[in-house]
């Protein structure tokens, strides 16, 4: 049977992995390459903030994302960080929990991952037979992502790259053994460029892949060649994609790239590094972060850090040095106002080609995406329906005019600014301006 091949892990087991993680502690020190230049401590201490007054959101379902970066931070509210973690608790354990959203309860690749990795920043070593279940319950959803991409990956995986790149880091920070035919395709992925989304390349699959790859290169001697080449590939991928702005792709896909980059090393004297930190001190002064996962992508970057952090956490010394009460108000999200703004929207499908839908609607100034979906949806002369999914990242469209994708076939809503711009935000957080077109496409990817 398949989970005979991820048998749990005997005491015999844990003893060989102790020198493991001894190894990790020496080798993912903070790596100070792309030092944070001075002047900067109350913007990341905002952020901070920002993410610590998120777990006080009892409406919301508790984000693995959100704990795993407030545990790379440098500051802390202890008993804050004590309370979401027993929520998350609650919502990940092995039985079904009634606290669940759909989305969680039944966590995927990528949200099992991002658990296993909060767990581990929180110097838990993973050795209940509740723990052992869920490192299981990730290495069976590895198995069946690696078989769906078939031999020679001809396939895709069941969720994505990403997803799976994330599973295999948070195994290896864990210090778990991984099925070397699980890392065997995501090398060969990498090799072959399969890192893409809608032609181009993924710069957050690639900085996400890279992470596991230099976790993988010291608990793997065998591959240890193999591995190096493969973050040394990513990393010219990475680097190749900086905008002439610093951004890695764009400004949402740096954090993790700069992640990377901390993680594997880069030449002090080589530019790319400190102009993508300070790409993304800008940004997120001029309040561009407004997504949860993105802040908690970003603030571990700010402290000098990458995921692989959570491998060498010391936790003995922690000490209460967080207060809410720090947090900015100058990056909250913009409320809608008195003054009216139109608004087209448009909808589509490739195939067959059809237009769905097409209106002009009247919005209050300052409305996101999503609230120009829902007044579209209450306008009587113009039938117009949608759904959403609750997802780590927010809302995700899942469904316009009737048409979603069905199981197994790989489409999805792809938002634009029209004709053809590519909206970088989700429907949460995107901010139409007056006389905008907007485009809701459906498409393969």
């Amino acid at each position: 049977m398949t989970a005979l091949l991820f048998n749990q892990q005997s005491h015999t087991d844990m003893e060989a992995k102790l020198p493991w993680l001894f190894l990790l502690h020496i080798i993912f020190p903070a790596v100070q390459l792309c030092e944070i230049p001075g002047g900067n401590f109350f913007h990341i201490k905002s952020l901070n903030a920002e993410l610590l007054k998120l777990t006080e959101e009892t409406s919301k379902a508790p984000n693995p994302s959100i704990y795993l970066a407030l545990r790379l931070s440098d500051a802390h509210s202890l008993e804050k960080e004590r309370q979401y973690l027993k929520r998350l608790k609650d919502v990940f354990k092995p039985s079904t929990s009634q606290s669940a959203v759909r989305y969680q309860k039944h966590p995927g690749t990528g949200q099992l991952a991002l658990y296993l990795l909060a767990l581990r920043a929180t110097c838990y070593h993973m050795e209940t037979s509740e723990d052992r279940h869920l490192v299981t319950q990730l290495k069976l959803h590895l198995d069946k992502e690696k078989k769906q991409i078939g031999p020679g990956n001809t396939g895709h995986p069941i969720t994505s790259y990403y997803q799976y790149s994330l599973g295999v880091l948070a195994l290896c920070v864990n210090g778990k053994k991984i099925d070397p035919r699980v890392i065997d395709k995501l090398l060969l992925a990498e090799q072959n460029n399969k890192f893409v989304h809608n032609s181009k390349l993924s710069v957050d699959t690639e900085a996400v892949a890279g992470l596991a790859f230099v976790c993988l290169r010291e608990a793997n001697p065998e591959l240890r060649r193999n591995l190096g080449r493969a973050v040394q590939r990513v990393k010219g991928k990475i680097l190749r994609a900086q905008t002439p702005e610093g951004a890695f792709g764009n400004i949402y896909s740096t954090p993790l790239a700069v992640q990377f980059l901390i993680a594997s090393g880069l030449n002090p004297n080589e530019p790319e590094c400190p102009k993508g930190v300070a790409a993304l001190l800008q940004s997120l002064q001029e309040g561009k972060f407004q997504n949860a996962l993105m802040k908690s992508q970003l603030l571990p970057v700010l402290h000098g850090k990458s995921y692989l952090d959570a491998a060498s956490k010391e936790c003995q010394a922690e000490t209460e040095s967080l207060d809410i009460s720090t947090l900015s108000h100058s990056n909250e999200t913009s409320k809608p106002s008195d003054k009216m703004i139109n608004v087209y929207l448009n909808v589509e499908r490739l195939s067959p080609p059809q237009t769905l839908y097409r209106h002009r609607l009247r919005v209050p100034q300052g409305s996101t995406l999503l609230d120009v979906l829902k007044d579209a949806k209450k306008a009587a002369n113009k039938p117009f329906t949608f759904k959403t999914q609750d997802t780590l990242s927010g809302p995700m469209l899942t469904e316009v005019m009737g048409v979603e994708a069905q199981e197994g076939e790989h489409k999805y809503w792809k938002l634009y600014q029209a004709p053809n711009t590519v909206l970088e935000q989700g429907i949460a957080e995107y901010v139409p301006q007056n006389a905008e077109s907007i485009l809701l496409k459906f498409v393969p990817w």
